[in-house]
Parts: C-alpha cells; structure tokens; sequence
C-alpha cells in the first residue's frame, strides 16, 4: 500500500518483529477508513494520526498478541471517548476516558473483526475531532 510510512516500514523491518503480518494488515485497514489518517513512528512503534495521534499498533517489544491502543492524542487533553464509540462485537476494552485497547487473536482474527475495527476508527476520529 502506497501510503504506508517508509520510515515506519524500516523500523518494522529492522525489528523482524514476529507479528509483522498482522502488524501490516492492521496497517493497512487502518490507512483505509479515512484518506486524512496518516502512518508515523511516535513511540518507537506504527502510530496514526490526523490532526493528531490517535491510535498506536504494537511496539518491538509487545510481541505476545496484535494490539492497538487507541488515544485521543499524544498528551491528555480531557478529552472523554468512553461511551461515546459504538462497539457491537465488544472490541474495546476501556483503559481510560481517552484510551482503549483492542486485542486480537491471530491474523485469521484480525479478518474476521476488520469491518468493526473499521468502525471503530472511523467513529473514534470522528468524536476526537469534535471535541
């Protein structure tokens, strides 16, 4: 996928991190739910951003399970997301009132659960934006 972040590419590269296919296809289903999200390394690992940070994938060092933390941005800002995402399948497990964690199985379950991970980002841009 062409809006892939090279540096972010490299980094990944340079790790041989071993969940790196289910890092790229959570990569590249979070690219797709909005042309405005943009890849880059914050935090030494994948992290997305529009006007700001918002989700972050697993980092060199959390290689137990696929993983995305979803923020609303890089320092606190009051910002309360709890409550205010739909989420149908139960993907979110809250870790704050800006934050939320959603794990995943394997690849085989990234697949089945991408159209409600792509709801997710796409109502989670939307409420951070608002605010």
């Amino acid at each position: 996928m062409e809006r892939l972040d090279p540096a972010t590419t490299a980094l990944l590269d340079a790790h041989q991190h071993p969940l790196r296919k289910e890092i790229d296809a959570l990569r590249t289903i979070i690219l797709a739910v909005d042309p405005s999200i943009a890849e880059g390394l914050k935090w030494n690992t994948a992290s997305f951003r529009t006007r700001d940070w918002f989700a972050t994938l697993n980092g060199p060092k959390h290689v137990k399970e696929p993983m995305i933390i979803l923020h609303a941005g890089a320092k606190a800002k009051g910002i309360v997301v709890k409550d205010r995402i739909p989420d149908p399948e139960g993907l979110l497990k809250w870790l704050g009132n800006d934050r939320a964690q959603i794990v995943f199985g394997n690849a085989a379950d990234i697949k089945t659960k991408q159209n409600a991970l792509r709801a997710i980002v796409g109502a989670w841009i939307t409420v951070i934006q608002a605010t």
